[in-house]
């Protein structure tokens, strides 16, 4: 499942699901545009999980849940909790981190 957050409720979303695989990006963020069909890609091979991109200018409190400070940051949760994240525009990158999760 991919979806763009369209509130600030990323923590809601991590609660009620068991994974969790999240892109943090910005509208003037040319590697987060880069980023975004690829992201979409594994969203598509991994539909039993939720794949969320999140604004982190419009949303600061679902950014803190991953502790962002670069763009484009990917996260990864797992059973509500913060597991794992890449500060990445590589795909191979994203697809270690996705696979961390899909696997653990």
């Amino acid at each position: 499942m991919f979806k763009e957050l369209e509130q600030d409720n990323l923590q809601e979303i991590v609660e009620n699901n068991d994974k969790v695989v999240v892109q943090y990006a910005a509208s003037w963020c040319g590697n987060c545009r880069l980023m975004k069909p690829k992201f979409k890609k594994l969203a598509n091979e991994n539909e039993d999980i939720p794949f969320i991109i999140v604004d982190a200018e419009k949303y600061p409190e679902s950014r803190k849940l991953a502790n962002v400070d670069n763009l484009p940051t990917f996260a990864t949760f797992n059973n509500g909790e913060f597991l794992n994240q890449v500060q990445t525009n590589k795909f191979e990158s994203l697809k270690e981190l996705v696979d961390e999760v899909t696997n653990n």
